[in-house]
């Protein structure tokens, strides 16, 4: 296992580096969690501007967040006046109070978003709409993401 560190010389790092790979279920490799369709707006609306439907759509289900982990193109502002109390919220690319160890944790945990993202746009179809406007374009996605939502259940039945 040579890496940037070089080589693993001491069981101690050995733990250390073996206890980083274990996850649950949701953040595992590989792994498969349900999905809300998110808000949309016409034109190319700032990443903010969303926060207040993404809160209500929480709110609605009853949802309460322990940790955030967002996109450096969200402003801090914007996310504590609209999303609720949370015990931890991390935004790529700012400063932040926490220690760097839940920093690199919270940051990895954003970049396996992006990973989802990725597999929903060549496996589920969602890299362009075939519907034309809006509410085309919110169909095709609410379709991609209900076929996604179903292969996990089936998945997780199995």
């Amino acid at each position: 296992m040579g890496g940037a560190r070089g080589p693993i010389t001491s069981t101690s790092s050995a733990r250390v580096r073996h206890s980083a790979l274990r996850a649950d279920r949701n953040t595992g490799p590989g792994a498969r969690g349900l999905i809300l369709p998110a808000p949309s707006q016409i034109g190319s609306p700032n990443e903010s501007d969303l926060l207040p439907h993404t809160a209500a759509e929480l709110d609605r289900l009853g949802i309460r967040l322990r940790e955030i982990a967002l996109d450096g193109g969200f402003a801090p502002g914007p996310v504590a006046e609209h999303l609720p109390a949370s015990q931890r919220t991390f935004i790529a690319g700012r400063a932040s109070a926490g220690s760097r160890r839940t920093d690199r944790r919270l940051a990895r945990y954003r970049v396996g978003a992006e990973g989802r993202i990725s597999h929903l746009k060549r496996r589920y179809g969602l890299r362009r709409t075939r519907l034309k406007g809006h509410h085309g374009a919110r169909t095709w996605t609410a379709w991609g993401i209900l076929a996604y939502n179903l292969d996990t259940l089936a998945i997780r039945t199995a």
